[in-house]
């Protein structure tokens, strides 16, 4: 039998594949739940204690290791995972339903994340070198020889998100920054693709080999009640979550009450306003609806980034435009959602939108069997101002609410009362500039990334990139979990004073040999350091 055969559905532990008890956890079909291959494992508290202690022994000696050993392991990994074949999609499109295409190009961001984060070890991102020189003269105290470098946090839990199985998952974003920043990763695969995340493991677990580095380096576990072992044992030191609120306020909770507290980066919630402006809308509000309603709807509105709020004033132009976005949403056919479980949550939403006098349905898809038919409903600015949590949460589906407004200023209140989000959008022509100049600072404070005269479902993978926001969008407002600042959760600044030039991380020495850009008394430089300079 092959390997795969023997060990299938075991923990992954410091190289090891490990099981106990009985395999009582399915993965399932998405279009019909119909079971998918064998069982997997469930962790117990004691296997996922072993992979916390695993990713702890590792990280004394990962953390150390040079910039080019963990750009070479990431781009290990992301040439593992490009060579997996197309039957590896199949059963990714299988626990999913995600189109083949969508997972073949998903697959590519997933192997590009991990090798921009090759590409910041290279240029030396991920250290923060600054120097401050010593000033033995100064009056009426010297200043000492003060160096600032940035180093590894520690063991990091990841919680893969259902709706990205590979670039928000085993081998995603946050497992890319942690190993980028020399954290070794206990990922909690997520119940909903155990297969696809088993696979992914094994890749990552050759890299691991390939590269000759500690097996604690990266560990996997299953389970659906587990990830709370993780969060509160010791050797953890920051968690990184992508999915619902419930579930990242609770791990934020339990991460408060360790008797360490330690940070939780959760991707968690958002509406996404989209603002359209008068003269916007006049000049090309066919248009806008045609592709808002292709926006919210893409992937069975199961984006992160879906606009789920459409914001207008009102305007002779809105009867057209709205016509037209009913009109785009009746033909939008109904579509399996990630599981079942997905679908229930969509529908029970749907539910309580209907059973609110506040809210009119303007239009629905065709209902089919076992799919979610897109929605677009209609409620006042009053609802938005009093802050009513029904339209306040998001709606992970294929439905949109439009609310329009009667002036700017009431806009601009409508806006002040919205919580953080990941994107806010604003479309603007030339004639609405200076309304959009009073809006701009407003969204800013609300969203990570505001757009102009686009749609926010798709996030570039690049050093601009900010995917995060104030809560509930995210529990830290500071961090980015796509993009190259994503590295920068899993780091803390260390500072170094008088210390011997033998005994300073390359990063810091004098002679720079890493040749990086260095903030050395106040310059920018690349330039060595006389050990003489004062």
């Amino acid at each position: 039998m092959t390997e795969l055969q023997t060990t299938h559905g075991r923990q992954f532990i410091n190289g090891r594949r490990v099981a106990s008890g009985e395999p009582t956890l399915t993965s399932l079909r998405a279009h019909d739940g119909a079971p998918l291959g064998p069982r997997f494992y469930p962790a117990t508290r004691e296997e996922a204690s072993l992979a916390a202690q695993a990713a702890g022994q590792a990280f004394s000696h990962y953390s150390q290791t040079a910039p080019e050993v963990r750009a070479r392991f990431l781009e290990t990994i992301a040439d593992e995972l490009d060579a997996l074949g197309d039957d590896f999609l199949t059963l990714v499109h299988q626990e999913t339903a995600l189109p083949l295409a969508r997972l073949q190009g998903e697959r590519a961001r997933t192997s590009g994340q991990l090798r921009l984060f090759a590409q910041v070890l290279r240029r030396g991102d991920v250290f923060g070198a600054r120097i401050d020189t010593a000033l033995p003269a100064r009056l009426p105290l010297p200043r000492p020889d003060l160096r600032q470098y940035q180093t590894a946090l520690g063991p990091v839990a990841v919680f893969g998100a259902s709706n990205f199985p590979l670039a928000f998952s085993t081998a995603g974003g946050d497992t890319a920054a942690a190993l980028a920043a020399g954290c070794p990763v206990v990922v909690k695969a997520h119940p909903g693709h155990m297969a696809t995340a088993e696979q992914t493991a094994l890749a990552i677990t050759r890299a691991v080999e390939k590269c000759a580095l500690p097996g604690g380096v990266f560990n996997l576990i299953f389970g659906t009640d587990i990830g709370a072992e993780l969060v509160r044992h010791p050797a953890i030191q920051a968690v990184g979550f992508t999915g619902s609120l419930r579930g990242g306020h609770a791990l934020f909770q339990l991460a408060q009450q360790r008797p360490q507290p330690i940070p939780v980066f959760a991707e968690m919630s958002a509406i996404n306003p989209l603002i359209i402006l008068p003269q916007a809308l006049r000049a090309r509000g066919q248009a806008l609806a045609k592709d808002l309603a292709a926006s919210f709807t893409l992937g069975v509105g199961q984006f992160c980034t879906k606009p789920g709020l459409i914001l207008t004033l009102r305007d002779d132009a809105l009867a057209s435009f709205t016509a037209t976005l009913c009109a785009q949403v009746k033909a939008a056919a109904a579509q399996v959602m990630l599981n079942a479980s997905t679908l229930q949550h969509y529908r029970e939403k749907v539910d309580a939108l209907a059973s609110h006098p506040a809210f009119t349905l303007l239009a629905s898809g065709d209902a089919a069997d076992g799919c979610a038919e897109p929605r677009l409903y209609q409620t006042s600015a009053s609802l938005l101002l009093a802050k009513d949590p029904l339209l306040l949460e998001e709606v992970f589906g294929p439905l949109a609410i439009v609310v329009t407004v009667d002036s700017e200023a009431e806009l601009l209140a409508v806006v002040g009362a919205l919580q953080g989000q990941l994107t806010a959008t604003l479309h603007a022509d030339s004639d609405d500039r200076d309304a959009a100049g009073r809006l701009l600072p407003l969204l800013s404070e609300k969203a990570g990334r505001v757009l102009f005269n686009g749609f926010p479902t798709g996030v570039e993978v690049c050093d601009a990139m900010v995917h995060g926001g104030p809560w509930p969008a995210t529990t830290d407002a500071r961090g980015t979990s796509v993009g190259s600042r994503a590295v920068e959760r899993f780091l803390r600044p260390v500072c170094l004073q008088n210390a011997p030039d033998a005994l300073l991380p390359p990063a810091l020495q004098d002679a720079n040999p890493l040749n990086l850009l260095r903030l050395v008394n106040g310059q920018w430089t690349r330039e060595a350091l006389s050990p003489s300079v004062d």
